[in-house]
């Protein structure tokens, strides 16, 4: 089969930061995980035309709108209604989890909220193997990782508009970056999937001592059963 790019990102929560729209094009990514919190019509309609197969599971965050926004006045009630539907028209995802195969690799995501304790890798471990994956994609901490622990891979893609988490034991003091306009790092990962082995590549963007914005890619492979050959 042949190798094609995976888009994984989570807790996207504030679509007017989704400052990596430039550097991704239709046509280039294959398939998208929503690993959950995407909360915005608008970034939905955005991942749609990216890719075209575009899987989506349950955030903390995602749930149905309360109601449909009040008529304008000097607005008839069908055409406001009409405009709430257009603007609300995302699916909310209802599945926790969800495995997709390439390759040789079965690889599962979750948004991770219903993982205890949160990101804890003893926890992810016991997940992994219930869903009996060979990659496990989870958010929920807003920050980028990837590790391998006992022949299975861990992602976690970070999120995608710099979103601060509530895990965050660091939420609300100085150490947050919060008040200086730093904040968590923007980041999402592009996946390639060739047989047996899985290139990861990682985008964050990192602001220099001047404060200007650069986004920096790493590279970190994987192999199935790299550990018995």
């Amino acid at each position: 089969m042949a190798s094609r790019l995976v888009l994984v990102l989570a807790d996207l929560f504030i679509p007017d930061r989704a400052i990596f729209k430039k550097l991704l094009t239709p046509g280039k990514i294959g398939q998208i995980l929503c690993l959950g919190n995407l909360t915005s019509p608008s970034v939905y309609a955005f991942l749609r035309q990216l890719a075209p197969d575009l899987q989506l599971v349950k955030g903390d965050f995602d749930i149905p709108l309360a109601a449909a926004a009040a008529p304008v006045q000097g607005q008839n009630a069908s055409g406001a209604q009409a405009g709430a539907a257009s603007e609300a028209a995302f699916p909310i995802p209802t599945a926790l989890s969800k495995v997709v195969t390439h390759g040789s690799l079965r690889i599962g995501f979750t948004h991770g909220d219903t993982i205890l304790p949160p990101g804890d890798p003893d926890a992810l471990l016991v997940a992994a193997r219930q869903m009996d994956v060979d990659v496990l994609c989870w958010a929920g901490t807003c920050r980028f990782e990837a590790y391998e622990m006992e022949g299975k891979f861990f992602i976690n893609p970070g999120s995608a508009t710099g979103a601060v988490s509530w895990l965050d034991e660091t939420l609300g003091s100085e150490e947050d970056g919060v008040g200086d306009g730093d904040g968590t790092v923007p980041s999402f990962v592009l996946m390639d999937v060739q047989g047996d082995v899985l290139i990861l590549y990682v985008y964050q963007l990192r602001k220099d001592a001047e404060g200007k914005e650069t986004v920096g890619v790493d590279k970190v492979s994987f192999r199935k059963n790299a550990a018995g050959t």
